[in-house]
């Protein structure tokens, strides 16, 4: 009795399974939206591509363009914010590491001091650097001018 029943329910999904597949293979509704949706528009130029990005609001370059731009920059020696960057006074900052602090409470200094913009994103890099378990109790120096990575080797230490 159990094999009956079985065999029945293997038989209804092999003829539903077909059906389903004939109704799809044999529906050209699809392929002919796709078709008509193709050949509405045609073939694009460069040109007209270039004009639909650009109305759409991208910036489209040639590889010659690019190229040139990047040679413009890379002649540009200082900006007037690079040298207002290197006359900003240096800010120093004691970080007094306690028992039980975590990775969270220092980024909370940091973010205080301004050497860091956001707590959440140091604390979320420290556990992807697998430095979480690395802060030990004690005082650290850091300053405006060391770079995100300096500071977080002067505090962690692994």
């Amino acid at each position: 009795m159990r094999i009956n029943l079985l065999s029945s329910f293997a038989a209804g999904i092999f003829i539903a399974t077909t059906i389903c597949g004939v109704v799809y293979f044999t529906d050209d509704t699809t392929t002919q939206n796709a078709s008509a949706k193709s050949s509405e528009k045609g073939q694009l130029t460069a040109a007209q591509m270039k004009e639909e990005l650009e109305s759409a609001g991208y910036v489209v370059q040639t590889k010659e363009e690019l190229e040139k731009t990047l040679e413009a920059a890379k002649g540009i020696e200082t900006t007037p914010a690079d040298s207002e960057e290197k006359n900003k006074p240096v800010t120093e900052v004691v970080v007094n590491v306690a028992d039980g602090m975590t990775s969270i409470d220092v980024a909370n200094v940091l973010v205080q001091a301004s050497l860091i913009p956001d707590a959440f994103t140091f604390t979320q890099d420290i556990e992807a650097r697998g430095l979480q378990n690395a802060l030990r109790p004690g005082s650290f120096t850091v300053n405006s001018g060391m770079s995100y990575d300096e500071i977080i080797g002067t505090i962690f230490t692994n």
